[in-house]
């Protein structure tokens, strides 16, 4: 692969068996013990199962029945779905720490963009290991985290560790890993459509790659061309965020402290770096923030609201200069600043509106 490529920095988050660890969180009593959260009822069925109870071979989807033969000792817990949806938003802020790019994918897990994120944080896995540590130091459960450079491989990576996991599926590594795969392990491909590739003799990655696109297209219609991308790597799909942007941002954090003209130059550097990512992500604003963190680690920002729209750099440097002239610098210089465009209540106001107005024309 060419080294001049640009690769995404997508992360994939689950939530190590989240409805069986948070009952066990709550009730010390549970922990280390085999336990299904579900019904226990004949027609009963298993929603998830601790670790302790898959050992015996209980999974979720499993009759409870089952379930308490392959292990006897099992102990049913009574769903809290409200208790867990509001477990699950308290993780989702702590991804907000890092990106807004998030696309939930169920209630435990989900996708980050973290190509462009708010630690500016050069490296996905260093934003991986920090969001496991925030979830099991602030909400005392685990998590899973899979790192590469679409969806398709971060979610194989982050199964592939479980529980507890981190994995990297570097771009120049990902043909090497997928081709350890069973064809079971790619997305879309359920026992039936494995059954089918089965009988043809495909068994492994490299056996679904040698089929030609005709032919797996003749096989499968659309899915087909699913399959010979995701076995060669490639997967284009964004993570796609239901949540309207109401800012966008970039800072930068110096090596070193910088004084006197060197922050006129990181100033305008920022600025240009905003104005790229508001036209990259067709977002603009009222309302400008800057943010100046000293070397002491006090942190400042001052913002203001334009009459005009925020979305060039014309209406942005002057008044992103004349935020940063209100600022009393020390003498020892700064280590951080940063620029975000955001919208005023007046303009959320309004875009509520006008949607609401288009359902109704």
């Amino acid at each position: 692969m060419s080294s001049k490529t640009t690769y995404r920095k997508i992360i994939h988050v689950d939530m190590d068996a989240f409805f069986a660890s948070v009952e066990q969180r709550d009730h010390p009593a549970l922990r280390g013990k085999p336990i299904a959260v579900g019904h226990a009822g004949a027609r009963g069925v298993v929603a998830t199962a601790s670790y302790e109870a898959r050992k015996f071979g209980v999974h979720s989807a499993m009759p409870s029945a089952k379930a308490r033969e392959l292990c006897p000792e099992l102990i049913f817990v009574h769903s809290r779905m409200k208790h867990y949806q509001a477990v699950s938003k308290q993780v989702r802020e702590i991804f907000e720490r890092y990106t807004d790019v998030i696309e939930p994918v169920s209630i435990d897990e989900a996708y980050l963009d973290v190509t462009e994120n708010k630690i500016n944080a050069p490296l996905a896995i260093d934003i991986a290991k920090r969001i496991k540590k925030d979830i099991r130091e602030e909400l005392g459960l685990v998590a899973s985290a899979g790192v590469s450079y679409n969806k398709f491989l971060a979610k194989i990576a982050s199964d592939h560790r479980k529980p507890d996991g981190l994995c990297v599926i570097h771009p120049d590594q990902a043909i090497e890993f997928i081709d350890t795969l069973p064809i079971e392990a790619f997305w879309g491909i359920g026992p039936a459509t494995a059954k089918r590739l089965h009988a043809l003799g495909v068994q492994t990655a490299p056996q679904l790659r040698a089929l030609s696109l005709a032919r797996l297209t003749e096989l499968f219609g659309k899915a087909g061309l699913i399959y010979y991308n995701f076995v060669r790597g490639i997967d284009d799909r964004p993570v796609v965020t239901h949540r309207e942007r109401k800012s966008v941002g970039c800072e930068e954090t110096f090596g070193k402290d910088i004084k006197g003209p060197l922050i006129d130059k990181a100033l305008q550097e920022v600025i240009t770096e905003l104005v790229r990512r508001l036209k990259n992500r067709n977002f603009s604003g009222k309302r400008l923030t800057l943010k100046v963190r000293f070397p002491d680690f006090t942190t400042l920002t001052r913002s203001a609201t334009s009459n005009a729209v925020l979305d060039n750099e014309e209406v942005i440097a002057p008044l992103a200069q004349k935020l940063f002239q209100s600022v009393e610098l020390p003498a020892s210089g700064i280590r951080l600043l940063g620029l975000s465009v955001s919208k005023t209540e007046q303009e959320l106001r309004e875009r509520e509106f006008s949607e609401q107005m288009t359902l109704f024309s």
